[in-house]
């Protein structure tokens, strides 16, 4: 089997390249904030491995606000 590959390389003007930085930036912040939303969410509903009981622990719904 014959693949044929072609490799382009860009040339974005210095308007191009400030548009495509702040979609990066964009894109990071969006990451980072649900990541930190995700990471608090986890928090507010984890206790100590020795201290958890499902048959004694109120267990929060995932839907519940912490």
């Amino acid at each position: 089997m014959f693949n044929l590959i072609y490799e382009f390389k860009l040339k974005p003007t210095t308007a191009q390249v400030a548009t495509f930085a702040e979609w990066l930036e964009q894109c990071r912040r969006v990451y980072n904030y649900a990541l930190c939303e995700r990471k608090d969410w986890a928090n507010s509903r984890k206790s100590p491995l020795n201290a958890c009981s499902i048959k004694y622990e109120y267990i929060i719904p995932a839907d519940a606000p912490a």
